[in-house]
Formats: C-alpha cells, sequence, structure tokens
C-alpha cells in the first residue's frame, strides 16, 4: 500500500463557473506545488477537457483521474470518477445527451472553454453545461458501474446542491459507497447515520487556481492508477 495526497475534485476552464486561468497546464502546475500526488479535473457534466489534463498531470509526475461533477435531475451534484479517457468520453456523451437544449450564456454564466494538452483554445461548448440532466440521483451509482467508475455525492455538507440539502435526508436506496465532504471540521454522521460505513473524502472544489489546497488529504492504495482508487472507493472501509 501506499499513501498519496489527493484532491478529486476541481474545475478546468470548460466549466462556466471556473476561471479563465484554470487550464490543464496550470491546474497541474498548481497541483505539483502543492504537493498533491493525484487528482481529478471534474467539470459540470462533461469531460472533454480530460485528456489535456491527464497529459499535462503525467509531465508534473501527478496521476489525473478522468472526472465529472453531474448535475442530476434533482439539481444533486454528484462527483463521478472513470477509469480512463475512452470511459470517460462514452459517459460524457450519454450525460451531454441527457442535458437540456438550453445554450450558454457566456457574458452572463461565463465561457465554457475546450483546450488542448497545450492550453490552446480549440473549441467552446454551446450547451449550457450547469443545467440538469434527466439523470436522477437513483440512477448515477448504478450507472457509472456500467462504465468501471464510482459516484461520490459532492459536498454534501453544503446549503446548495448537495444530496442533503436538495433531498434532506440520506437515502440507502442510492447505492453510494462514498461521499465528498467539504468542511474537515464537521461530524455529519451524528445527524445521518447511514453515512458511518462510507467512504469520506474531502476534495478543494476549486473554481480558481489559488482556491487549490495544500496537500492535506491522504489516502492508501495498492496501486498509482485510476483503477485503485476507484476500487477504494467502492469498498465499505472509512476513509478518513
Amino acid at each position: 500500500m501506499m499513501s498519496v495526497f489527493y484532491d478529486f475534485h476541481m474545475h478546468t476552464c470548460l466549466s462556466p463557473c471556473g476561471g479563465g486561468d484554470m487550464t490543464p497546464a496550470n491546474l497541474a502546475g498548481m497541483a505539483n506545488l502543492c504537493g498533491l500526488n493525484a487528482i481529478a479535473a471534474a467539470d459540470h457534466n462533461t469531460c472533454l477537457n480530460c485528456p489535456a489534463v491527464l497529459r499535462r498531470a503525467e509531465e508534473n509526475g501527478i496521476l489525473a483521474i478522468p472526472a465529472m461533477e453531474l448535475t442530476t435531475s434533482e439539481e444533486a451534484h454528484v462527483l463521478c470518477l472513470l477509469p480512463d479517457l475512452k470511459a470517460a468520453a462514452e459517459f460524457s456523451d450519454y450525460v451531454y445527451s441527457k442535458l437540456p437544449d438550453i445554450p450558454n450564456k457566456p457574458g452572463i454564466f461565463g465561457e465554457q472553454l475546450i483546450v488542448d494538452g497545450n492550453d490552446q483554445v480549440v473549441g467552446e461548448e454551446k450547451k449550457f453545461l450547469l443545467a440538469a440532466a434527466d439523470i436522477s440521483v437513483y440512477e448515477v451509482s448504478e450507472l457509472l458501474k456500467t462504465y468501471g467508475g464510482a459516484a461520490i455525492p459532492a459536498h454534501i455538507d453544503r446549503s446548495s446542491f448537495s444530496v442533503l440539502s436538495n433531498l434532506g435526508v440520506w437515502d440507502a436506496l442510492w447505492g453510494f459507497t462514498a461521499y465528498e465532504q467539504y468542511d474537515r471540521s464537521l461530524n455529519l454522521t451524528q445527524k445521518h447515520p447511514g453515512l458511518k460505513p462510507l467512504n469520506r473524502i474531502f476534495n478543494s472544489d476549486a473554481h480558481r487556481l489559488e482556491d487549490i489546497r495544500d496537500a492535506e488529504n491522504t489516502m492508501e492504495l495498492k496501486t498509482m492508477s485510476a483503477k485503485s482508487v476507484i476500487n477504494r472507493l467502492t469498498e465499505i472501509s472509512v476513509i478518513c
């Protein structure tokens, strides 16, 4: 087993709420400066910038995992980790097909920039990525299994866009084996005992370079790979 410093929830310039400086090269470089060993760029409802992030992370000696922050039909955010770029592309296409045909308004919501490994803009996503996909929170866990991935409810301690804020309770029928918490000081298991046997992870949810946290959260892995991370998070044993 090896201990790695991780942050599996960051956004790139493809997320309309992400800063223009959140390019793959900048993100990987800042993660390196912060002492991180494993990262994931999880843009809203898309994986289109994952190839560039994986390339730049590898150049910095960092493991990068293809990821997405899915917005369910209940408008709850779920972090989705995928085992490889092929699975990520297929999952991204599926989610895209479930998004409403609403155009983005860059002047209001922000640009949605697709970039290559050299941080060059190669396109701009026209469909509004902050919309809710026609995928229920009750479907997500099993859906990710079909892609070999893991679904993790995002920032459940926040007052908006979380399963707890939007649905009020933790439901074991969702089938999640892990959850993401933003504030390390909170003990959510007292109010929601169903969380006790699950894996708990902490991420920055960085939308700007300055949001990326110094290395503090660790995970024990058998190998340095996306599949090892996914396997770890689908086991029922608490990660603190």
